[in-house]
């Protein structure tokens, strides 16, 4: 299909979990993001794919609003989680992290032991007992897949930990404050392939409880574990469906390009 086609709205069957209406992003006079319109749906995985300086990252860092630490940082449009503006002033940044948790691109463990960290952020939000402690510590790392490696060891410092436990650590972390929706920042790009795949399959699991939106540079990848793709390119969304729809039959010539060729003359 010819490139200048008009892009078609993606109109998710399932529940949204977020809505991006019309939204836009700068960096002091950079504009990073142009008139997003996206709707990731309820306990789906959807990737976000597209060359260097697309603006992935920014955009899976304006929905928990940590753009906003960044100075020259602007933007407009809606992003609406629970039917509310979480753009809109007033809004309490604190508990909007806490419903929605983000994992970076490099393992980002504590000064302190394996337990310390699980419940760093938890326990910002509500005095526990010791057996409190025990359960929240135990029932993360399990759903973080790292319970059997380190439950002899949980007073050792995080910091002993290999690259790919840091990082299930750090979504054991996140996963102890209960969020709703999860965002991963390129998970795995500094980690080993046997580790990327644990985390692979650690997201795959964790879509039953979660929202999940990532960003990845790895076409293959986001074949393995998206359900829902979007391409962006210099900004601009140019394509958004079910992975199955982009891999095989995409709208746009753009999208076949960049994901069969991995190039893109955006």
């Amino acid at each position: 299909m010819n490139a200048t086609a008009p892009l078609k709205i993606y109109q998710p069957e399932a529940t949204s979990a977020i809505e991006m209406r019309d939204f836009n992003a700068w960096f002091a006079e950079a504009h990073i993001l142009r008139d997003i319109r996206l709707s990731f749906r309820e306990n789906r995985i959807t990737c976000l794919v597209g060359p260097s300086g697309s603006g992935k990252s920014t955009l899976i860092r304006s929905i928990n609003r940590i753009n906003d630490d960044v100075g020259n940082y602007n933007c407009s449009g809606e992003i609406r989680l629970s039917n509310q503006n979480i753009l809109a002033s007033g809004n309490d940044v604190a508990k909007l992290r806490t419903r929605v948790g983000m994992v970076f691109q490099k393992p980002c463990v504590f000064p302190t032991t394996i337990a310390g960290n699980v419940l760093f952020g938890i326990r910002h939000l509500q005095k526990l007992s010791r057996p409190e402690k025990q359960t929240i510590v135990e029932e993360n790392l399990k759903a973080a897949a790292l319970w059997k490696e380190v439950k002899h060891r949980l007073q050792d410092k995080a910091s002993s930990l290999s690259l790919g436990q840091q990082q299930r650590l750090c979504i054991a972390r996140t996963l102890a404050v209960k969020p709703e929706i999860i965002l991963f920042d390129e998970p795995t790009a500094s980690l080993d392939p046997l580790s990327s795949r644990a985390i692979e399959d650690l997201m795959l699991s964790l879509k039953e409880k979660y929202t999940i939106v990532f960003v990845s540079h790895n076409i293959q990848q986001a074949r393995r574990v998206a359900d829902d793709l979007a391409f962006l390119c210099a900004g601009k969304l140019i394509e958004y469906g079910s992975s199955q729809q982009l891999f095989s039959n995409p709208t746009q010539e753009k999208t076949r390009k960049y994901l069969n060729e991995e190039f893109c003359d955006c």
